[in-house]
């Protein structure tokens, strides 16, 4: 790794003010000369005797003619018509008093200057094309031809240890935190592996990082060697020299501290791209100095170019191959949730289709109080306050986090199951939300070393880094974190989203035409119902009438068995008349408007009471009143049909030898014991008796449906529960039950009206 030149303060003290591009000395291994837009020498590294057989005195203020021969100056001068940071190489001769002598020449410019760079060779030799050629084709072949990931990157390694020849070569990459990790290494068989280990972001803080992707290349091959200063004519020249490109550039003391802790004496660093951003680095280390010669730097550059753009190719066919596979499963769900007839079944069922369109264990659909989970989730409560919480701090359409409880600290009792949230907002009008979740995945993180040591703080609050000493595995344990949410499994969220608002608007035109045509029929067959059921008794009555006179008049002529047969046909005429009435009852209810008033319940109630106690021959009825109802707007007859039902099956469907009703109402101060979806305020008639299994509650609301034979509990039609639901809709509310098998029920009812 190469924490590269950090601006701070060392363990040993030392201090280092400049900027890392601003360093104003170079690595000792060549000479550097800064020309100003004249060709004009005015500041050289403080090396020139040993490479030029000259002083820094005897070039400072010379034009470059007194150094390099006349081609050479009109190629270094067309570096003015080149954009900052564009590198020239040429191979420059250059004859000293102790004979003619080989530079590689690297020339760019900066705002403010040209920058030559000299690094000594020991002959005119070139290296060929074929040369060049031959030493790279076949790396960039194999390359080419491996599509797995992992296998390109130890390739990667392993290429650049053979071109290289270093005791160790390693792939690094980034994540979004900036934090690194080893994933490919090829080493020396003696050395300690780093493959795997995790490397804080500090190591490579943020101005490094950009003078990589400015410079993909750095080289240091010795760590140890003293750096150079720049020198200049006189002070007025001695502004810092921009040595951002500069392939020398000199090293942060903090950087070498780092490397020695390490046990490296030269490295070789070569940034990796994709879309113009730092993926990671190939970072080769040898145990002591080494020097290449610069066409292998530049063949290690123009080969980590290569591997650049295959690895944006190997990236994007890994994250494509992936992405195809949502994009499928997507494009089969919203077509079942397309031919569905109801949302939820279809959101849900299959389960694994919801759960699979962003790689989730488990998942909840939210659709304003009616919550469904599926898979692996917390508890319908704890979802209840994950959305209230989500309702007052989310607001954006996506949300996602692979560590829920550091944001909503109550996730920490439903980790296994939801540490990882991904909530995709449907509607921002009503509570529509589908939430994925995902459990925790307690990581262990081995670190190149405790990265808490890399920092330390002053007295005074101030942060420094101070390079490691030992880059011995170290094991951080990481909870309450799952595996993070990829930007292909957000957008499909997102997708779906998209799809379903399409298939709403799509299915609200389907609706609207079909509850106009239902309207119609609900009409027609209302009018139907009433005009048969009218129709009806006249028949009916007829048969009831013929059977009572055969009974009467004609009884002696009869044996036992056709008087029998008479008296059945009188009875089923008699409930055939009540069930006649029921409908036709229920047929009217939908003919006209309720009449709505201000009524008093109480003294509706009274006048109920009255007469069902009227009707049970003066047994002494225990029907309880905790406190007086409320007035309220309705229609008083229907009501008194309502309350009537229920006090009525009450009292029928009781096998208690005291039989109990309790009549009252729940306001808003009690709200917390009712759906959250419930009108206030809440009436309910509460019963001792035989009570109701739940897997019936809503078949009793069904019309002519009884759960007992006809002759236990009194007989009846099984047309009250049904008449009296048509009764509280007609007034916009809600009925239900909640009851206790052999305890009691308790009917629930609000008006909306």
């Amino acid at each position: 790794m190469s924490p590269e030149d950090i601006t701070a303060q060392t363990t040993s003290g030392n201090n280092h003010d400049q900027p890392i591009h601003l360093s104003g000395s170079i690595q000792p291994h060549g000479l550097l000369l800064a020309l100003n837009a004249e060709l004009e020498i005015w500041q050289v590294s403080n090396n020139t005797q040993n490479y030029l057989d000259k002083q820094p005195q005897e070039l400072l203020g010379k034009p470059l003619s007194c150094l390099l021969a006349t081609q050479q100056v009109i190629t270094i001068k067309q570096c003015l018509e080149k954009k900052i940071g564009s590198i020239t190489t040429l191979k420059i001769p250059i004859t000293t008093i102790n004979g003619e002598r080989y530079f590689d020449g690297i020339v760019h410019r900066t705002s403010n200057a040209i920058i030559l760079e000299l690094e000594p060779r020991d002959s005119d030799d070139e290296v060929s094309f074929l040369g060049f050629y031959s030493l790279v084709s076949e790396a960039i072949a194999q390359l080419q031809n491996t599509s797995n990931l992992e296998e390109f990157l130890h390739l990667v390694a392993s290429e650049y240890r053979k071109i290289t020849a270093f005791d160790r070569v390693m792939v690094y990459q980034f994540d979004e935190q900036g934090a690194g990790t080893v994933v490919a290494e090829v080493k020396r068989e003696d050395l300690p592996p780093y493959l795997g280990l995790h490397y804080p972001a500090i190591d490579i803080p943020e101005p490094a990082r950009q003078l990589y992707i400015q410079c993909w290349q750095r080289f240091i091959p010795n760590f140890i060697a003293q750096p150079v200063e720049l020198v200049s004519q006189n002070s007025t020249d001695s502004a810092p020299v921009d040595l951002s490109w500069a392939v020398l550039r000199s090293v942060d003391p903090c950087c070498v501290t780092y490397h020695q802790n390490m046990g490296v004496a030269a490295i070789l660093v070569i940034a990796l791209i994709k879309n113009q951003q730092l993926w990671g680095l190939i970072s080769c280390h040898h145990q002591t100095p080494k020097y290449l010669a610069y066409e292998v730097l530049k063949i290690c550059e123009f080969l980590g170019q290569i591997v650049s753009l295959e690895l944006g190719h190997k990236v994007i066919h890994s994250e494509l191959d992936y992405e195809v596979r949502l994009k499928s499963l997507q494009a089969e769900f919203v077509e079942l949730i397309s031919q569905a007839d109801n949302f939820i079944d279809a959101l849900i069922k299959p389960q694994p289709s919801l759960l699979a369109l962003v790689s989730a264990t488990g998942a909840a659909v939210c659709l304003d109080n009616e919550v469904t989970l599926v898979g692996e989730t917390p508890n319908i409560e704890q979802v209840r306050s994950l959305i209230t919480w989500v309702d007052s701090q989310v607001s954006n359409r996506i949300f996602a986090t692979d560590s829920l409880p550091k944001q909503y600290p109550e996730a920490i009792q439903f980790k296994n199951t939801a540490s990882g949230l991904l909530l995709l907002r449907i509607s921002q009008i009503q509570r529509y939300y589908i939430l994925w979740f995902r459990p925790e995945v307690v990581q262990t993180i081995n670190w190149a070393g405790n990265p808490n040591e890399s920092i330390q703080t002053n007295t005074d609050g101030s942060v420094i880094f101070c390079p490691r000493t030992s880059f011995e595995k170290w094991q951080e344990i990481v909870q309450l974190t799952s595996l993070p949410w990829k930007q292909c499994e957000i957008d499909n969220a997102l997708a779906l989203k998209n799809a379903i608002v399409g298939i709403v608007l799509s299915k609200a035109e389907e609706l609207a035409k079909i509850n106009q045509e239902l309207e119609r029929s609900n009409r027609e067959l209302a009018s139907f119902a009433y005009a048969a059921s009218h129709d009806l008794k006249e028949p009916l009555r007829g048969i009831y009438n013929f059977s009572t006179i055969l009974i009467e008049d004609y009884a002696q002529v009869l044996d036992e068995d056709g008087i029998d047969y008479l008296q059945t046909v009188l009875s089923l005429s008699v409930r055939m008349e009540t069930l006649i009435n029921s409908l036709l009852r229920l047929s009217q209810l939908g003919q006209t408007e309720p009449d709505f008033q201000l009524t008093d319940l109480n003294e509706l109630l009274n006048q109920v009471i009255d007469v069902i106690s009227a009707s049970r021959h003066n047994a002494e009825l225990n029907i309880q009143i905790p406190r007086p109802l409320p007035t309220v707007q309705c229609d008083a007859v229907l009501l008194n049909e309502v309350f009537t039902n229920l006090i009525i099956n009450a009292l029928k469907y009781n096998d208690k030898p005291e039989p109990s009703v309790e009549i009252g109402f729940i306001s808003d101060k009690e709200s917390d014991k009712l759906p959250k979806s419930a009108l206030l305020p809440v009436f309910y008639v509460k019963d001792n008796g035989i009570g109701i299994q739940a897997h019936h509650y809503q078949t009793i609301f069904r019309l002519f449906k009884r759960l007992h034979s006809q002759e236990k509990y009194g007989g009846g039609t099984g047309a009250g529960l049904a008449i009296s639901k048509k009764i509280v809709e007609l007034h916009n509310g809600q009925i239900w039950v909640e009851s206790t098998v052999s305890i009691g029920s308790t009917f629930y009812f609000t008006l909306g009206q």
